[in-house]
């Protein structure tokens, strides 16, 4: 029942369900989608969430470096290597730590805060915030829509 891209929760007495990795640009713009069952460990994840970037992204370079936010959950040295080896610069920090040190700068956000943001984005889509579909292919298509609507409603093309 469900598919391949479900399973159990474990906080939800074994019901089965999905997680949802987004990967979004700076101004959370959503670029890299997976789905996957609900028991696989988010660092498991990280591989498969940054090869799903649509577009061939620009090399970093000293002047112009790339980094990921992440939260505590993918802090793990095979995460470290795999995002040294991408060129991204990992920013590994325990959620509220970032906030408090940008706390006192007005007009700066936590790094997480972007991904946060997205994903509420996100979860305004009735479709996607409840998984109606049995396919995985059929509810990745539905997050595939819903990312596109974000990413045309932040083009500003809307007005």
């Amino acid at each position: 029942m469900g598919g391949k891209k479900v399973g159990q929760k474990p906080t939800a007495r074994g019901k089965i369900g999905a997680k949802r990795r987004v990967l979004p640009e700076g101004d959370g713009v959503p670029s890299g989608l997976a789905v996957e069952g609900a028991t696989r460990h988010a660092l498991k994840r990280v591989r498969e969430t940054s090869e799903r970037l649509p577009l061939k992204r620009p090399a970093p370079t000293p002047a112009t470096p790339q980094g990921m936010g992440l939260d505590q959950g993918y802090d793990d040295d095979e995460v470290r290597d795999w995002l040294a080896a991408c060129g991204f610069t990992a920013h590994l920090r325990a959620r509220g730590e970032e906030a408090q040190a940008l706390k006192p700068d007005a007009g700066f956000r936590a790094r997480r805060w972007v991904v946060e943001r997205t994903q509420s984005w996100r979860n305004r889509f009735r479709r996607v915030l409840i998984r109606w579909d049995k396919t995985g292919r059929n509810y990745l298509g539905c997050l595939h829509l819903a990312c596109a609507y974000i990413t045309y409603r932040q083009s500003g093309l809307l007005g």
